[in-house]
């Protein structure tokens, strides 16, 4: 005797490349929201593997406008992290809108490193740390839309 499940009742397969991709993201939420914390307190930060952190941070580029960057990269991660979950579990429309806001993430971090090594001159850990972040979560959507393509 066979039982049918009506399909809204069919558990939801786990794509588990996007639950990295969730999981690394809180990674880079939690730098972005210690950046924001240091910058709206006025704290000095202090680098403990490079030097470079406090003239990257006071920079004007480490604002738009009042707002730190740092703070709309807590957002940005918030947001990724959110759609990736939603892709975990398959929602479909979560999916492009994760390549959508990673890529333009990605594109931003390669603006920034690009200011802090020509034109600041000067390196922050924590800014590399959301860099190696972004980057990660890049090559995982890459590579997973590679797989898809293969299948």
């Amino acid at each position: 005797m066979s039982v049918n499940i009506p399909a809204a009742e069919t558990p939801r397969k786990i794509v588990w490349s996007y639950l990295l991709a969730a999981l690394l993201s809180l990674i880079g939420l939690a730098d972005a929201i210690y950046l924001t914390v240091e910058h709206l307190t006025g704290a000095t930060l202090r680098c403990t593997i490079i030097s470079g952190c406090s003239e990257v941070l006071s920079s004007p580029y480490a604002r738009v406008g009042s707002v730190p960057l740092a703070a709309i990269g807590a957002a940005a991660y918030f947001v990724v992290f959110s759609l990736a979950i939603l892709a975990a579990f398959g929602y479909q429309l979560a999916r492009p809108l994760l390549a959508i806001v990673v890529s333009l993430m990605f594109l931003t971090t390669l603006w920034l490193l690009y200011l802090q090594a020509f034109v600041i001159h000067h390196f922050c850990q924590y800014c590399l740390l959301s860099a190696a972040v972004t980057t990660a979560l890049m090559t995982i959507l890459l590579l997973s839309g590679l797989r898809k393509q293969n299948v």
